[in-house]
């Protein structure tokens, strides 16, 4: 009975190992059939491509033309055509003027006549002085003034104006002397239209008035405009800079002038920015140019992680119309430019490189550190076998 026993309970542990080693070779063939598959897939979830892929041989369209930026290429493409919109900001220079006023079409000028004759015409027994209604300036440039008809005005400084009245006074009123007063109309006047605290017309009191003076006589630029952008109309033309600019550069202070509009928006001008970057959003311009280097610092830099400094792109579309056969502009609608930010050369380049609003600037992703992910999980999964 003891010797059947026996063979009995070896014969359960013989059939017991069988099954274990069974489960085993399972379990092993389990992971490597996962192994493969990821090895398969080749690659882990991503933020951006690679390189290759943007710019590789067989993956670039024929009709995109792709240019490696260095210092001779980017004084080149200076001279390309500007995109999604004009290409640079339309500002002119400051150039102060006299502090006196031109009286203007529009205008009213008030005239206080002085006489101390017994028998002045323009006065009466008893009166010294007399002021003449306001009269607004024609569009001839003139004004009325009693016993003297029209007198033209229009372009003196109001000094020039009352010595010219008094001297075709004086034959009927030797004594008189004249006082004017000039009620600015609108061609003295700006309108701060929107965009700041207090939207108004504002009198110039002189030929130099600058426009941050006006800007703060209106209470400022809101708080509820964003990247604000300022905007000058002048007989017809625009001009527009960005408020930081504007405010840190005081030849950019420039003088307004009568009938001028101005108008604070927010600047839609921007780039997008995907890939390996520290963030990947819509970034809107707020000073008056910016470099691709700049533009990579605004995103926080390349991520340390995920970047390939020899990676950086930015992708532009021309209108059919820049398109340049004799290598003076494009090749093509569609540009890939390269940069290799672990070249001085490139660097530089970088650094004068003026992105254009539309721009999409691409930090491609390293394809070392992807590989090296995937060798690490397969290390990982080999050692989840080597426990069976």
């Amino acid at each position: 009975m003891v010797v059947a026993r026996r063979e009995t309970l070896i014969k359960e542990s013989k059939r017991t190992g069988t099954m274990v080693q069974v489960m085993q070779s399972r379990a092993v063939t389990f992971v490597l059939l996962a192994t493969l598959f990821i090895v398969s897939a080749c690659s882990l979830p991503r933020g951006g491509p690679i390189a290759s892929e943007v710019v590789g041989e067989n993956r670039t369209p024929d009709d995109i033309q792709v240019t490696a930026v260095d210092r001779i290429s980017a004084k080149n493409i200076e001279e390309w055509p500007g995109t999604g919109w004009h290409g640079h900001y339309h500002w002119f220079a400051r150039s102060p003027g006299p502090k006196s006023r031109i009286i203007q079409t529009g205008d009213l000028v008030t005239l206080t006549v002085w006489d101390n004759q017994d028998n002045s015409l323009l006065l009466g027994p008893a009166e010294r002085s007399t002021p003449l209604r306001p009269v607004e300036v024609t569009e001839a440039g003139t004004i009325f003034v009693p016993y003297v008809d029209d007198i033209m005005v229009a372009g003196l400084t109001p000094y020039q104006a009352r010595e010219k009245i008094q001297g075709q006074l004086s034959p009927i009123a030797p004594s008189a002397q004249v006082q004017i007063g000039v009620t600015p109309g609108p061609q003295n006047s700006v309108d701060v239209v929107t965009g700041v605290v207090a939207p108004q017309r504002l009198p110039l009191t002189d030929r130099n008035v600058s426009i941050l003076s006006v800007l703060a006589q209106s209470g400022g630029v809101s708080d509820q405009v964003e990247n604000p952008l300022v905007r000058l109309q002048r007989q017809g033309k625009s001009y527009e800079i960005p408020l930081d600019s504007l405010l840190k550069d005081p030849t950019k202070n420039v003088i307004v002038r009568g009938g001028d509009q101005i108008i604070v928006e927010e600047d839609e001008r921007y780039f997008i920015a995907v890939g390996a970057t520290r963030s990947e959003r819509q970034v809107f311009f707020n000073q008056e140019d910016i470099t691709a280097m700049e533009a990579v610092t605004m995103l926080g830099g390349l991520n340390d992680d995920r970047a390939n400094p020899q990676g950086l792109f930015v992708l532009r579309q021309y209108d059919a119309e820049d398109i340049r056969p004799d290598n003076s502009g494009p090749n093509h609608e569609h540009v890939v430019f390269s940069f290799d930010l672990t070249r001085a050369d490139s660097l530089f380049g970088a650094n004068t490189f003026q992105i254009q609003p539309g721009d999409i600037v691409v930090a491609s992703e390293s394809a070392i550190r992807p590989a090296q992910a995937v060798i690490a999980l397969v290390g990982s999964l080999f050692a989840i076998a080597s426990v069976f």
